[in-house]
C-alpha cells in the first residue's frame, strides 16, 4: 500500500518539477502550459483506469479482472485477489451442494424440498418416481396439486407432522409412507418411503395368525365336544369307537398342520441350507406315485410316465415333499373316477420337468397368482373334506426357490390343471444308458400297479 502511495505521488511531483524548470527557463506562461499538459495527462491516466474498472464491474461475473499500471497496479491486484477468493468460495459451495444432491439421490426414500408455501423446490429421482413428479417442470407448483389423495391433503392442512401418513398410489400401484419434516425458515422436507412390501408382509402375518387360529379351532372344537360327550354319557361300544375314531382324525389333522408349519419354518430359515446330494430320480418318482395311489384309495387312476432317467443334485427329502404335495393336491381337487397323470422328462435345454396333470375341477385365472400363498384355497370345503392344510403349495414354492426351480401352472375351470416343476439344467444329470437294462418306463409299470405311458 505504501508503495502504491509512493507511485501515486510520482506523477504530480514530476509535473511540479517540469513546471519549475519551465518557469526558470521560459517564464510563467510556459510554466502554466506545462502544468496544464501534465495535469491533463494525469487525469486521462486515472480516467482510463476508472473506465476499465467500470466496464469490468458491468460485465459478466466470470470476466477476468483487467490489469493496471502505476498506482492502479496494486488496486487491480487487490481486486483480483478478492475475485479469486470469491471463486474459490463459490466452488466450495458448489461442491457442498453437489455432495448434498448425491447424498439425497442415494437415500432409499423419495425426497422433496418444499418452500414455506408448500411449493416444490427440488426432488430426487426416487421422489419424482414415487410421487409422479416431472422436474424441473414441476418446480414451483404446490405439492397438493400433484399429490391429490384426500388423506395427504388433510395431513397438510392440519399441519401436525409428528406422525407419517399412508398414501396409496393407484398409478403403480404403490403404498407410500409420507413424513413431513419442517426445517429452516418454515421450509419442509417431504420423505416418501415405499412400504408396499412391508404392508403386504404385515397383511400376510395377520392372515397367517387368523388362518392358523381358524384351522386349529375346528378340530379342537370337535375333539373337545367328543371328550365332553364321552365324559357325560354312557355310550355303547360302537358309538364310543366311532367318536374316538373321529377324534383321532381331527388330532391327525392338527398334527399335519403342525408338521407343515414346521416344514415351512425350516424351508424359510436362512440358517437351514438344503442338504444337497446326488440321487437317482426314478426311485423317488416311484415312491411319489405309490403314495398318490394310497391316498386315492382306488378312486382315481394314477399314471406315471418317465421319459428319461436322470440323477438330480439337490435335497431328496425336500423335492419328495414338493412332488408329493403336487400329487396330493391333484387328488383332492379331482372327483372320484378322475385321472392323475405324472410325467418326467429331460428337455432339450437340459432342464428337468416333472408334471402333474389332473382331470379335476380346474382353477379360474384370478386364483392362479395366489395359489402358493399360505392357507389360500380355491375350494375350502373340498380341501378340508380331504384333510388338506392349505400349506401344500406354499411348501412347494419354498422348496423350488431353494433349488432355483420354477412352478408352471396351466389350468382351465372344468378342464383340469397341470402343475409342472422345472429344475434348472445344472441340477439335472442324464443317466447313461446301459445295454440290457430295463427301461424306466418298464420300471414304472411294475411299481404297484401304476400305469406307465
Amino acid at each position: 500500500m505504501k508503495s502504491a502511495i509512493r507511485r501515486g505521488l510520482v506523477s504530480p511531483a514530476l509535473a511540479v518539477l517540469a513546471t519549475l524548470v519551465a518557469w526558470a527557463v521560459a517564464g510563467p506562461v510556459w510554466a502554466l502550459g506545462v502544468l496544464a499538459v501534465g495535469a491533463a495527462v494525469i487525469i486521462h491516466f486515472h480516467l482510463r483506469h476508472l473506465q476499465r474498472v467500470s466496464e469490468w464491474a458491468a460485465g459478466p461475473l466470470e470476466a477476468e479482472v483487467p490489469s493496471g499500471t502505476g498506482v492502479w497496479a496494486d488496486t487491480f491486484a487487490a481486486i483480483h485477489r478478492r475475485v479469486r477468493l470469491r471463486k474459490a468460495h463459490q466452488r466450495e459451495l458448489g461442491n457442498i451442494i453437489e455432495r448434498f444432491r448425491k447424498a439425497a439421490e442415494a437415500v432409499p426414500d423419495g425426497v422433496v424440498l418444499l418452500d414455506r408455501h408448500g411449493h416444490i423446490e427440488w426432488a430426487n429421482a426416487r421422489g419424482e418416481r414415487y410421487l409422479g413428479l416431472a422436474m424441473p417442470a414441476d418446480r414451483g407448483r404446490p405439492i397438493v396439486n400433484l399429490l391429490r389423495q384426500p388423506e395427504f391433503i388433510r395431513h397438510m392442512e392440519r399441519g401436525e407432522f409428528a406422525e407419517p401418513v399412508l398414501v396409496e398410489q393407484s398409478r403403480d400401484p404403490r403404498l407410500l409412507s409420507i413424513q413431513i419434516v419442517p426445517y429452516g425458515a418454515s421450509e419442509k422436507m417431504l420423505l416418501a418411503r415405499d412400504v408396499t412390501q412391508l404392508e403386504a408382509l404385515a397383511r400376510m402375518r395377520r392372515d397367517f395368525i387368523a388362518n392358523v387360529s381358524h384351522e386349529l379351532k375346528t378340530p379342537l372344537t370337535v375333539v373337545g365336544g367328543f371328550i365332553e360327550t364321552l365324559q357325560d354319557l354312557e355310550l355303547e361300544p360302537p358309538q364310543r369307537a366311532r367318536y374316538l375314531a373321529l377324534m383321532q382324525d381331527q388330532a391327525r389333522n392338527m398334527q399335519r398342520l403342525v408338521d407343515d408349519l414346521l416344514a415351512l419354518s425350516a424351508l424359510e430359515s436362512e440358517h437351514n441350507p438344503p442338504n444337497e446330494a446326488e440321487f437317482a430320480l426314478v426311485p423317488l418318482l416311484l415312491e411319489v406315485a405309490a403314495q398318490g395311489k394310497a391316498l386315492a384309495h382306488g378312486q382315481h387312476e394314477i399314471e406315471l410316465a418317465i421319459g428319461e432317467a436322470a440323477t438330480i443334485v439337490g435335497s431328496r427329502d425336500e423335492l419328495a415333499s414338493a412332488f408329493g404335495n403336487l400329487v396330493s393336491n391333484a387328488i383332492r381337487y379331482t372327483p372320484p373316477g378322475g385321472a392323475i397323470a405324472l410325467r418326467w422328462e429331460v428337455a432339450a435345454d437340459g432342464s428337468g420337468r416333472f408334471a402333474v396333470k389332473d382331470s379335476g375341477i380346474g382353477i379360474a385365472p384370478e386364483h392362479v397368482p395366489r395359489l402358493t400363498e399360505r392357507f389360500y384355497r380355491v375350494d375350502h370345503s373340498r380341501s378340508r373334506a380331504t384333510g388338506g392344510t392349505g400349506l401344500g403349495l406354499a411348501i412347494v414354492k419354498h422348496v423350488l426357490l431353494r433349488h432355483q426351480a420354477e412352478l408352471e401352472i396351466d389350468s382351465e375351470p372344468g378342464e383340469g390343471s397341470t402343475f409342472t416343476v422345472v429344475l434348472p439344467p445344472r441340477r439335472v444329470k442324464r443317466a447313461p444308458a446301459v445295454a440290457g437294462e430295463r427301461t424306466p418306463v418298464a420300471q414304472a409299470s411294475a411299481a404297484g400297479g401304476e400305469t406307465a405311458g
